[in-house]
């Protein structure tokens, strides 16, 4: 399954901010929050404030409830998104996209955009019935959002560390077990 740039896009940055917190916090900064805004394509409005920078750090707790939620909790938690922020979807063009849905203006705090944009790929992710591809981590010391947007749904971990990490406890393993049957 293939979603659209915008579903994958919006799908791709909340995981990462919902992802940030971990040691280390990977959103400290003002800096931190002008590259996150650039490398996850936004457009529109960005203040670079402290304010603005905490507001969007106070997001990842419901970004990581909605992504891992079931049916039932994530549709609750996407209504309740896009009432709050009286979401308006419309068709739009820009930095090279082919027409895709924003459905709050681009001069609303980045903070509302994040969650509106967060909200309208769930969207989509619930009515095609593709909520498997978000899960907690499978490392058992790690709660970490995936996202697998692999063809054959094989993504287990949230990142290459928790994914090597568990490879080389997996090997060692291996070679406990070869050593003591030897």
């Amino acid at each position: 399954m293939t979603f659209a740039h915008d579903v994958e896009s919006g799908l791709q940055s909340a995981v990462w901010l919902a992802n940030s917190d971990d040691e280390p916090d990977a959103l400290t900064t003002t800096a931190d929050l002008a590259t996150f805004f650039r490398e996850h394509g936004y457009s529109g409005r960005i203040d670079g404030t402290r304010a603005e920078l905490e507001e969007v750090r106070a997001l990842r707790p419901r970004l990581r409830e909605v992504l891992v939620a079931d049916e039932v909790r994530a549709v609750a938690l996407v209504n309740e998104m896009l009432v709050e922020a009286s979401a308006l979807p419309q068709l739009v063009r820009h930095d090279g996209h082919d027409w895709h849905v924003h459905a709050v203006a681009s001069d609303r705090p980045l903070a509302e955009r994040i969650v509106v944009e967060t909200a309208m790929a769930m969207t989509d992710v619930i009515r095609l019935g593709e909520l498997s591809r978000l899960a907690t981590c499978a490392d058992e010391e790690c709660d970490g959002v995936v996202l697998d947007l692999s063809r054959n749904r094989s993504r287990r971990f949230c990142s290459t560390a928790c994914g090597n990490r568990n490879a080389v406890a997996a090997y060692r393993e291996r070679q406990q077990s070869r050593s003591a049957t030897d």
